[in-house]
């Protein structure tokens, strides 16, 4: 009887995990039964017992399981893009009280040459100027996204800039990167990302440099570098200097690369400064 037993324990062995994993499956399969009842889907609850779902049925072999699963994913998937278009109504509505309008569809909006792109799933949206995030993604809220939208406003859409300060500190920059070569790179091309950091750097006062720490440090975020170039092209006095349109493989790294943006959605890779 020995071995029979042995026989039977290694059967339990190998079963038990799949039993664990039907009941599991059997369990989140209700719970997706009883959303998908409702009368109204409620997005959110969907999105949740989708993400579990998906998780049980990689434990079980099963051709309906992965149907029903495919199933419940698209009506999920509808019920997030209806609640993402309800938010983008409300928040048009809001937007037109100020006599501002709102473009796109989501999950990206746009107002004048700010984007916001939406997460419906995580409930949280974020502005950008361009490709460069003007905030973290934040809690979805009519109230929020008003807010976080003013006071980017204020920061970068309404920001001035002086060219005939800033362009000189560029090309100081620029000339700074080069003289820490021990060859003068080919046409007088530096990375552009160099040369901000340079900026950066320039922009330090008397008491960083005696004592350097980050209570000591003067910020000035990329995104308001960006905005500066833009301003400054706006202004026509970019004569000086020339920007080299990026690569492929040097716009995919934004340690290479910026982009330049033209309107809220359109603009240039840009990877390298010359001056004159």
């Amino acid at each position: 009887m020995e071995d029979v037993l042995t026989q039977l324990e290694a059967a339990v062995a190998e079963l038990a995990p799949q039993l664990k994993a039907l009941r599991t499956a059997n369990s989140v399969l209700n719970r997706a039964a009883r959303l998908a009842a409702a009368e109204k889907a409620d997005a959110l609850p969907m999105q949740r017992a989708l993400t579990r779902l998906e998780a049980a049925a990689e434990n079980v072999e099963s051709e309906t399981l992965d149907s029903a699963v495919a199933a419940f994913a698209a009506a999920t998937q509808a019920a997030l893009d209806d609640l993402a278009f309800d938010f983008a109504s409300d928040l048009r509505e809001e937007f037109a009280a100020r006599g501002e309008t709102v473009e796109g569809r989501p999950p990206v909006l746009t107002v004048g040459i700010l984007t916001l792109r939406i997460d419906i799933a995580a409930r949280k949206g974020q502005w950008f100027y361009g490709k460069e995030p003007l905030t973290k993604p934040i809690p979805l809220s009519l109230t929020g996204i008003l807010k976080a939208y003013d006071q980017q406003v204020n920061r970068a859409v309404n920001r001035t800039v002086d060219a005939d300060e800033f362009v000189p500190a560029l090309k100081k920059a620029w000339q700074d990167c080069i003289d820490k070569r021990t060859k003068r790179p080919g046409q007088g091309r530096v990375n552009i990302i160099e040369v901000y950091s340079q900026l950066t750097l320039n922009q330090q006062s008397v008491r960083f440099w005696n004592q350097p720490s980050r209570r000591t440090f003067r910020d000035y975020d990329r995104v308001l570098f960006v905005r500066d170039l833009v301003l400054v092209h706006e202004q026509g006095a970019t004569d000086s200097f020339r920007l080299g349109v990026a690569t492929k493989s040097q716009a995919e790294q934004a340690s290479r690369s910026i982009w330049l943006p033209d309107t809220a959605i359109d603009g240039q890779y840009y990877s390298d400064i010359t001056f004159d």
